[in-house]
């Protein structure tokens, strides 16, 4: 089949899942009124991957597939497969400005991780390993969209995971694994194909039965998504430019008794392996959310620019100061970005060393590809340090800045029905209008603005953005147990010491 039309995308979501939005149940997301825009988001996407001069950046023919495939599905054998990764990743998160954090392409890079480190997968049970190839063909051949989910819900996290009602097994049958609980955060949920759970927080030995990872389809007998109200509320595109477009949708996932065929088990009940998936991961995934979430500062950076100038205020040196500040973060962001994809390139050629790619990796070999989530000794943090710590800041930074450029014309901003009143028109053209633009486009601006920053949709996305990689407490903690953080004490250290031995 090779990559899908938008129709087929949309003909897809035609089933028989169970979504629940407002407290009932939506029989059709396809014709639910919230879901509108983002599907239609979605599907234009899908057609853009056959459009001449996009195709050959969106799409890559692979070996193995018969069609033209997403190169989000790409597993890399060179830089340039790296490079055209890149080049596609950025082009979709262009055409949806970075605004949609579950992109499609997002679990695609994931299937494709887990497919490269399979071997670790099927190290004790090769059926589990042969699974995951055969599940990313399943995706890479069908273009399929896929939600995950990552943390146990949040009852007390002073208990432990038994207090948390977990995603857990009940029961091992010769069909497949019987699984009851929950695990939330589903984004992109109420419009994917399928779901994959797999490893986000490490488990104890203990939990066993905590640790599996598997794939399913959304509409599945006994899986229930119960989903966070809509942000997208039938305002027009005027006053709502983001929200109406890219609200992707979040969801709890609900387990009960559900069958998961083996051949969709990727891993069960092994602690150990479950534990050294995400650090063995080569980092496609990284670098997917990297590109996405510089293609995001550079629009946001746009926006401050935007709203600057309509206020006169981007002839001020105090927020050119700013302005430029951001515009600083956009450079090395980009900088970084080339930096995580070398990285990437780094941790594949150590991963398949020796081994033939049809093989998959061996047990001894998938450690190579550790330097992307935790770092060893020669290998380095770019990926995971861009999305744990500089993004994070730079978004922040970014909607600050927009706050203080817009101040209150964020706030008072008419509808597009104000400015169609003729009573109110000439009255709004007089006293709205900004430095050398029109009332109704200020007003835009800055509609454009408050949806990035204040509305439901932006105030979601930053808090997305800040714990994206984590506890960004947690996150900084870690580095101090990393061998950059010795070094470094070694290096003044080793100073210290050159003193003592020169008198």
């Amino acid at each position: 089949m090779g990559v899908r039309t938008g129709k087929q995308y949309v003909e897809g979501l035609r089933d028989d899942r169970r979504i629940y939005i407002n407290g009932e149940i939506v029989r059709d997301v396809t014709r639910y009124p919230p879901l509108q825009g983002v599907i239609r988001e979605l599907a234009t996407l899908y057609d853009r991957q056959h459009e001449q001069g996009l195709k050959e950046v969106l799409t890559c023919h692979a070996p193995g597939a018969v069609e033209p495939i997403s190169t989000s599905f790409l597993i890399p054998t060179t830089l340039e497969d790296v490079e055209r990764r890149v080049r596609g990743e950025r082009a979709r998160a262009e055409l949806t400005n970075g605004m949609m954090g579950r992109l499609p392409d997002y679990m695609n890079a994931y299937v494709a991780d887990l497919a490269a480190i399979r071997g670790l997968l099927g190290r004790h049970d090769q059926a589990f390993g042969d699974n995951t190839w055969k599940y990313y063909q399943l995706c890479r051949d069908h273009d399929l969209a896929l939600t995950h989910t990552l943390v146990d819900p949040q009852i007390d996290r002073s208990k432990g995971i038994e207090a948390q009602e977990g995603l857990r097994i009940v029961k091992e049958t010769s069909a497949g694994l019987v699984l009851t609980g929950a695990r939330m955060l589903s984004t992109l949920a109420p419009i994917s194909d399928e779901i994959l759970v797999a490893p986000y927080m490490p488990r104890r030995q203990n939990e066993a039965q905590y640790a599996m990872v598997f794939a399913l389809p959304v509409a599945t007998e006994g899986l229930t998504f119960i989903c966070r109200e809509p942000y997208a509320a039938g305002r027009s595109a005027y006053d709502r430019p983001l929200s109406s477009r890219y609200d992707e949708g979040d969801a709890i996932a609900i387990f009960k008794n559900v069958l998961v065929p083996w051949e969709r088990v990727f891993g069960a009940r092994d602690v150990d392996t479950y534990n050294l998936i995400s650090p063995s991961l080569p980092g496609f995934l990284l670098l997917q959310a990297a590109i996405r979430g510089v293609v995001k500062l550079r629009f946001m950076t746009g926006v401050a620019g935007l709203v600057a100038k309509a206020v006169g205020r981007s002839e001020l040196p105090r927020y050119q100061e700013m302005l430029g500040a951001l515009v600083a973060n956009v450079e090395l962001a980009e900088g970084l970005l080339t930096s995580i994809a070398h990285e990437i390139w780094n941790n594949v050629r150590q991963l398949t060393s020796g081994k033939a790619q049809a093989e998959g990796a061996s047990a001894a070999s998938f450690i190579a590809g550790v330097g992307s989530m935790y770092g060893v000794p020669g290998k380095t943090l770019i990926g995971l340090t861009t999305i744990r710590i500089f993004l994070p800041q730079a978004h922040t930074q970014a909607v600050d800045t927009i706050r203080m450029m817009g101040s209150s014309g964020l706030v008072m901003t008419p509808t597009e029905k104000d400015f169609n009143n003729p009573e109110l028109g000439e009255v709004l053209s007089l006293y709205l209008r900004g430095a050398n633009i029109t009332a109704e486009e200020r007003v835009r601006i800055m509609k454009l603005a408050w949806d990035a920053i204040g509305e439901q949709f932006g105030s979601r996305g930053l808090l997305y953005e800040w714990f994206f990689a984590g506890d960004p407490i947690n996150n900084r903690i870690l580095y101090c147990g990393t061998d950059t953080n010795k070094n470094c004490t070694a290096m003044v250290q080793a100073f210290l010491d050159s003193l003592e031995t020169s008198k």
